[in-house]
C-alpha cells in the first residue's frame, strides 16, 4: 500500500502552503543548519587524539619502515611500570596523575642524548635535560585522578614533575614551563 498524503490545493491546483508555514519551515533549517555547524566547531566536539607517542633522535631502537621513529602505541604505554605523583600545577588543583616515567619511555628507546625537546598537537615545543628524569622521577601522565587526561584537559599526554616536594624549584615561571601538556612527540638530542 503506498503512502498518500493529502496536499491542499487553491483552486488553480497549486499548493496552498501558507508563507508562516513556509517562513517556519525557512527558520527550522537555519536553526538545525547553525546547530550542527556550531557543534562541530566547539573545541570540545573535537574527538581526543588516541594516545599514542613518537620518539626521534639520539635513539637506538625504532619500530618504523624508515628506521628514524619509535611509535608507542596506546597497548605499549599502558603496558610500561605504572607511577604516579600527587602534586598540585598552576592549572590543577593537587591531584594524582598516573603514567610511565619518562625515564621509562627513553630506556625503550635507547636514548642517548642530554636533552629531550618535546613537541604538542598545538605546535608547542620546550626542552628539558635528560637529568630531570633521575632528579626528580619526572612522569608521562595519561590520567588525572582516574581519568583519562583528553586534549581538552591537557592530554592526552601531560609532562608532571613532583612540584609539591621541590617547591623551591618548580614553581615560578621556569618550573611552569616545564609542566607541558598535549604531548605527541619527544625529540631527544
Amino acid at each position: 500500500m503506498a503512502n498518500v498524503m493529502a496536499t491542499p490545493r487553491n483552486a488553480t491546483g497549486a499548493t496552498a502552503v501558507s508563507w508562516r508555514m513556509r517562513s517556519l519551515m525557512g527558520l527550522m533549517g537555519l536553526i538545525v543548519g547553525l546547530t550542527i555547524g556550531f557543534a562541530d566547531a566547539q573545541p570540545g566536539a573535537q574527538q581526543s587524539p588516541a594516545l599514542s607517542l613518537d620518539v626521534q633522535g639520539k635513539i637506538a631502537n625504532t619500530n618504523d619502515a624508515a628506521h628514524r621513529t619509535y611509535h608507542f602505541s596506546e597497548a605499549q604505554l599502558l603496558a610500561l611500570p605504572v607511577h604516579t605523583i600527587t602534586t598540585s600545577t598552576t592549572w590543577t588543583p593537587r591531584s594524582t596523575f598516573t603514567g610511565p616515567k619518562l625515564a621509562d619511555i627513553l630506556k625503550v628507546v635507547g636514548a642517548h642524548g642530554t636533552e629531550i625537546e618535546l613537541r604538542t598537537f598545538d605546535d608547542y615545543t620546550y626542552t628539558v635535560p635528560m637529568a630531570d628524569c633521575e632528579r626528580y622521577g619526572v612522569i608521562v601522565a595519561y590520567s588525572m585522578n582516574g581519568q583519562r587526561l583528553k586534549l581538552s584537559d591537557f592530554g592526552p599526554l601531560f609532562l608532571i614533575y613532583p612540584r609539591d616536594a621541590f617547591p623551591d624549584e618548580l614553581t615560578g615561571a621556569l618550573g611552569d614551563s616545564k609542566f607541558v601538556w598535549q604531548i605527541k612527540a619527544l625529540i631527544v638530542k
